[in-house]
């Protein structure tokens, strides 16, 4: 076995990650536009959820949509390699960056409400710290973001939703004439379709040569088998310990993630911290900034991310 003795010199974690990571790697999303093609007003949730995600009407200066940094083509991360190596993201003002990576929002929908799960560990959440419990939560704050989207509060999103008439009868023919009279369930309205298309198979396609393997129509090479085993091994590298949802190896629909919060003592980001303004004794709190948690020990922790494309998702942490 000359092949497996080179390939285990490399140290066994780095191998197990670099060979998952080309197992868990899939095209691009077929996700390039709007959609809601204007003869079709009768629309579903998901169709018109579509079409606010590509919208950047509504950000401040219109230059700015929820693909913008989660773009299909970069499995729904930012591509656009700003300022620290692409390291945070750049807000529709053209000046104002964000302080974390954005996280893929591909299968984003297997991550579970935040709560305590029965080992006493926090679980789940949408954002790093888990302080959205679910898609809809999440795509509430974007727009509303000052570093983000930029608008100044929900009557103004509902504002820019009324300018078209596309909206204006898709919205009430799924939730309710005179829906977009109502500035509060309107904003929900809108939460609630971006989060019915980010519900679709376009966000979790479950198409990599794994997910082939595990069906029979894929054979893995030397490498990647020796990869899997490795990922999966308790004896030699550990990574499933916090990279496996599923209660077993080669469960359909794996994210390769637990969704539980871990600090692993990553440093401070010196040129990030210069470039967003602050002080080199900056520390993100992670967990302990998810509201209604006090405890000093969550702090630093971050939510384990998926595995699912992470060849492409660069930079990390």
């Amino acid at each position: 076995m000359p092949v497996h003795r080179t390939l285990v010199s490399r140290g066994p974690r780095l191998l197990a990650l670099t060979v998952i990571g080309a197992l868990l790697s899939v095209g691009a999303a077929a996700a390039q536009d709007g959609g809601l093609a204007p003869a079709d007003v009768s629309v579903t949730p998901e169709s018109l959820g579509r079409r606010l995600f590509f919208d950047p009407n509504l950000s401040l200066r219109r230059t700015q949509s929820c693909a913008t940094c989660h773009a299909p083509e970069r499995a729904f991360t930012d591509p656009r390699g700003n300022v620290v190596a692409g390291a945070v993201s750049l807000g529709d003002d053209g000046v104002s960056l964000g302080e974390r990576n954005t996280p893929t929002a591909a299968y984003a929908r297997f991550s579970p409400k935040f709560h305590v799960n029965r080992e006493g560990l926090r679980v789940g959440g949408q954002f790093l710290d888990g302080r959205a419990d679910d898609l809809a939560a999440q795509a509430a704050a974007p727009p509303l973001n000052p570093v983000e989207m930029n608008m100044p509060d929900e009557a103004a999103v509902v504002g820019r939703l009324k300018e078209n008439p596309l909206y204006v009868e898709a919205f009430e023919n799924l939730y309710g004439n005179g829906i977009l009279d109502d500035t509060t369930a309107a904003y929900r309205a809108m939460t609630e379709s971006i989060a019915a298309f980010e519900r679709t198979e376009v966000f979790a396609p479950f198409d990599s040569k794994y997910d082939r393997f595990l069906r029979g129509d894929y054979e893995l090479t030397p490498e990647e088998d020796l990869g899997m085993t490795l990922f999966f091994s308790a004896q030699f590298t550990n990574c499933n310990q916090c990279h496996q949802l599923r209660p077993t190896p080669g469960a359909a629909e794996e994210t390769f993630t637990d969704y539980s919060y871990h600090n692993i003592g990553v440093p401070p980001n010196r040129e990030l911290l210069a470039a967003t303004g602050r002080d080199d004794e900056f520390v993100d709190k992670g967990l302990l900034e998810h509201p209604g948690i006090d405890d000093p020990a969550a702090a630093g922790r971050f939510k384990v991310p998926t595995l699912r494309n992470v060849a492409v998702t660069a930079p990390y942490m």
